[in-house]
């Protein structure tokens, strides 16, 4: 199991992000979660597979249909706690 930890920044608020990530990472059998930060971005921890998590940052990247992702911060380290399931916040 590895981990990572990513803050996407750029129009990913308000455009279906967190659902359109949720759903990406459930389809690779991902766990974790999706959340809004204050500052406009938007936040990702994310654990599985280290095939799945590289499939989940290629969508972060790509990003949902509305949003304009401009960076993906991504900083992989050992799982901080266990997840059922990948969630929005």
């Amino acid at each position: 199991m590895e981990e990572f930890h990513a803050i996407v920044s750029g129009r990913v608020q308000m455009v279906m992000f967190r659902d359109f990530t949720c759903r990406k990472a459930r389809k690779l059998g991902v766990v974790g979660f999706v959340h809004n930060l204050k500052d406009g971005t938007v936040e990702v921890l994310a654990q599985g597979s280290k095939q799945s998590l590289l499939g989940l940052i290629e969508y972060l990247h790509k990003g949902s249909l509305l949003s304009n992702v401009k960076d993906v911060n991504v900083a992989w380290r050992e799982p901080s706690k266990s997840f059922d399931s990948f969630s929005i916040q």
